[in-house]
């Protein structure tokens, strides 16, 4: 909102509305769960990944590789 229509908006507003809104704005600055939400989303994004890896990780291509890769580390020349 332009600084006129703040002027024209708290004159015509009554008290009525004019509290009402001093509460949306008071609930809308409150940030209590926030840091909650936000564990819970990067837990669902964890969970989603640790997904994708037991997918990959679970392919014929990729067992093979690792298998490859650890005996190769393992062989003694």
């Amino acid at each position: 909102m332009t600084q006129l229509s703040h002027t024209v908006h708290d004159a015509l507003a009554t008290a009525a509305e004019r509290h009402h809104l001093a509460r949306v704005a008071d609930a809308a600055a409150d940030e209590t769960g926030a840091i909650t939400a936000e564990y819970g989303i990067l837990t669902l994004a964890a969970v989603g990944f640790a997904g994708v890896l037991a997918v990959v990780l679970t392919s014929p291509d990729v067992q093979s590789l690792l298998v490859e890769l650890v005996s190769g580390a393992l062989q003694r020349d």
